[in-house]
């Protein structure tokens, strides 16, 4: 399936930047941008790689989060790695979730992406794939198959914006479903269910992860007296 990823490293306003759209595809694109008070990139990308377990899962998002754990990789890395959660997705029942996380260059422009972290328009980038447990399926090169989702940084002068986005069901097509097939089985209720999933699961860790980030990285050398 074509889709533009490398558009999602401009910081210039998407035509969606918070919303969902059924793809002529039969995909559903879902759109979120949150604000993180006081948070940067390079937190973003630690916590992930902090492989946070049922206790840290739901400090991140304390109403949907349920159960938190990770095969392969390597601590401290989230590529590599595949996250193994059950989670709701606000009114939707509680689903058992597996999210591969894998090299962002998979999907963006390898030049175009270093020249975006660069300049500063990216400052955080984790990109994987996802599918249901139970419906879990692999490509050759194990490649788990399913949706697509990507969570972008910029930091700002005030902390840092990131605009999140699934792909849901974006391998679906080359599998040989056609759009009704797929209309079928992702009802339009995914695309309002997980955009306020989101929104809200980030929305929580900004209001956690400075004070975690910077537990977790103690430089008595640069800590000043609150006295």
């Amino acid at each position: 399936m074509d889709y533009d990823f490398d558009r999602l490293l401009d910081p210039a306003p998407l035509a969606l930047e918070m919303g969902y759209r059924r793809l002529e595809s039969g995909v559903i694109d879902i759109a979120v941008r949150t604000d993180l008070h006081g948070c940067t990139g390079a937190m973003l990308e630690w916590w992930f790689g902090s492989r946070p377990g049922d206790r840290e899962y739901r400090w991140w998002h304390p109403l949907d989060h349920v159960s938190s754990s990770w095969d392969g990789g390597e601590a401290g890395a989230a590529v590599g790695s595949t996250h193994v959660v059950r989670e709701r997705m606000t009114d939707l029942p509680a689903q058992d979730l597996l999210i591969q996380f894998r090299d962002p260059t998979e999907a963006f422009d390898e030049r175009k992406l270093r020249a975006a972290r660069a300049s500063g328009a990216v400052s955080g980038l984790v990109y994987g794939h996802a599918a249901p447990q139970d419906l879990a399926q692999y490509t050759p090169d194990g490649a788990l198959v399913g949706t697509r989702l990507i969570h972008l940084c910029r930091d700002t002068g005030w902390g840092a914006v990131l605009r999140s986005r699934f792909l849901f069901g974006f391998d679906l097509p080359e599998l040989g479903l056609t759009p009704k097939q797929l209309g079928d089985m992702i009802p339009e209720g995914v695309g309002p269910n997980l955009l306020q999933h989101c929104y809200d699961e980030f929305t929580f860790l900004s209001r956690v992860l400075p004070a975690i980030h910077t537990a977790e990285h103690l430089d008595r050398g640069a800590i000043e007296r609150p006295w």
